[in-house]
């Protein structure tokens, strides 16, 4: 029997949907290759070194998309800095499928996997945070209040999404969303 062909997209995106509903200490081996519809034994040949292995490969996914869909949005002087601001919180809106999904970096930061992930999961947030301040400069802000405002985003979504989560209900990201747009334009 020949081995099952798992395309490398759909391989991450399946680890990181267990990652996201287990994190990193609830998710076995097992049900990350059942994620992929590889056996475990495959999973191993792909990520010699384990569930650290899968998890950084996961995070760097998750980097390469930010960077594609979201920072190049956010820096792209092309085009309008409130639409610019309008079509990045859309791309947030997607990739949380408007506020059903944790962060994977949340999901990552529990427990063992900040000890494992750690600076991994803080250059992220710096990433999220220089890109957000760019735009504020572009808004007009001076390099400080548009930091500040930067970083409000970054906990205004990560806490929304937990609440969201917790409440079931998704009109508290989304109302998230919008109040973004009037920390930007006022």
């Amino acid at each position: 029997m020949r081995p099952v062909k798992v395309e490398e997209k759909q391989l991450i995106e399946g680890l990181n949907r267990v990652f996201r509903e287990k994190g990193y200490e609830g998710a076995s081996l097992n049900e990350l290759a059942e994620s992929t519809g590889l056996k475990k034994a495959s999973l191993y040949h792909r990520f010699p070194e384990g569930k650290k292995e899968i998890g950084l490969a996961v995070l760097s996914f998750s980097s390469e998309w930010l960077q594609e869909n979201l920072y190049r949005i956010l820096n792209d002087e092309n085009i309008p800095v409130s639409e610019r601001l309008e079509q990045s919180l859309s791309k947030i809106s997607d990739l949380y499928d408007k506020g059903r999904e944790t962060c994977i970096l949340r999901a990552l930061s529990m427990e063992a996997g900040m000890q494992i992930f750690g600076k991994e999961i803080k250059e992220e947030m710096n990433n999220w945070i220089s890109n957000f301040t760019k735009l504020g400069i572009d808004f007009g802000f001076d390099k400080q209040e548009a930091e500040a405002k930067a970083k409000e985003t970054l906990i205004k979504i990560q806490g929304s999404l937990v609440v969201s989560n917790v409440m079931s209900d998704t009109t508290i990201f989304i109302s998230t969303l919008e109040s973004i747009k009037n920390l930007y334009n006022n």
